[in-house]
Parts: C-alpha cells; structure tokens; sequence
C-alpha cells in the first residue's frame, strides 16, 4: 500500500503505511519473544520496541524516525525513507518482508 501511495503522489499516505507496517513488525518481533500486545496502538508498539535490549545495529534509529511528527509542511525533519527503512526493520527484526494487515 505504501509503494501504492507513493506512485499516486501521496507521499504523506506511504508514510503512514510505512509506519502501520512498523507497528507490525513490532508487534511479531514481541509475540516471538513472548510478549503479548493486543490493547497497544502501532504507534506504541514502535516505541515500546525501542526499549527493547539487543536490537540489531541501526534499528533504534529506523524505530526513531517512525515515532517523528511531521513539520507545518508535512515534511518530516531529517532525511528519511520511511518506506525503504520499514522494509529495512522487517529484514533485520523478522528475517522477511512485512504485510499490512489493513
């Protein structure tokens, strides 16, 4: 959907994409730890995923530009793809690409 987005010009709609696609990485990262959270928002599930130890080198700063807000331009404040860093997160956290769920 985030690629879909993208190529329709809707950047802002592949940035949100990308970052439901995060919260769901996280969300099978925990459950393969054993870590249940059904009641948790994708947003939280990000940033609960920060905190947790032994993280693959970079992950912390991917997870980072996840939780970023976006500027009055809509523009987030670094260089950022999104897109590509949530592929990024899958590879490294689950061994293969993510689906959205929704």
């Amino acid at each position: 959907m985030a690629d879909q987005a993208r190529a329709q010009g809707n950047e802002g709609r592949a940035r949100v994409c990308a970052r439901r696609a995060a919260g769901v990485v996280a969300e099978e990262y925990l459950r393969r730890r054993g870590v249940s959270t059904p009641h948790m928002s994708i947003f939280d599930r990000v940033r609960f995923l920060r905190s947790w130890p032994d993280l693959p080198p970079g992950a912390v700063d991917v997870i980072d530009h996840m939780t970023l807000r976006v500027n009055e331009d809509y523009e987030l404040p670094v260089e950022a793809d999104l897109v590509a860093e949530a592929r990024w997160l899958a590879q490294a956290l689950l061994g293969e690409e993510v689906r959205d769920k929704g």
